[in-house]
């Protein structure tokens, strides 16, 4: 079997697996229940979910019961990654995103070295367009993603 992709999800792509149930992220569930893509996330994107589960959904706030089945469901899916957790290998910084709220984002994807970080922050997604190299992971949209996958199939 392959070494499964590394993926980090952000907290608009959990909302469109978890809550959505969005078909564009159908492929990344069926990747991840066969073994070919490993999902990560660590205790501060765990911690956003959870807040931004309690928001208004498209008008509409999820019951309590909901959120914490949507949560636990990511907490079963994705694999954790410690905080701190990293190898000793020097690293070159992180490129800097204007919306510093994202930045753990960037961190989750280092820290678990994933291949991917997919998104659709229009933050984010404005440092792929700059094409940071350096960072051992690319940032796209899920779409994106899935279309480069099936390009290589």
């Amino acid at each position: 079997m392959a070494v499964p992709v590394r993926l980090v999800l952000d907290t608009n792509v959990w909302l469109d697996w978890l809550v959505f149930d969005d078909a564009q992220v159908a492929p990344l569930r069926a990747a991840q229940n066969t073994g070919e893509a490993a999902i990560f996330i660590d205790a501060a994107c765990a911690e956003e979910l959870r807040r931004v589960l309690d928001y208004s959904l498209r008008k509409q706030v999820l019951a309590p019961e909901a959120q914490a089945r949507a949560l636990a469901e990511c907490l079963k899916v994705a694999q954790p990654v410690p905080a701190g957790e990293t190898d000793q290998r020097p690293l070159p910084p992180l490129p800097l995103c204007r919306d510093t709220d994202d930045q753990k984002f960037l961190e989750l994807a280092r820290a678990a070295r994933a291949d991917y970080l997919l998104t659709k922050d229009r933050a984010l997604l404005d440092l792929a367009r700059r094409k940071y190299q350096d960072t051992g992971f690319r940032i796209m949209t899920p779409a994106a993603y899935l279309q480069q996958s099936e390009a290589k199939d």
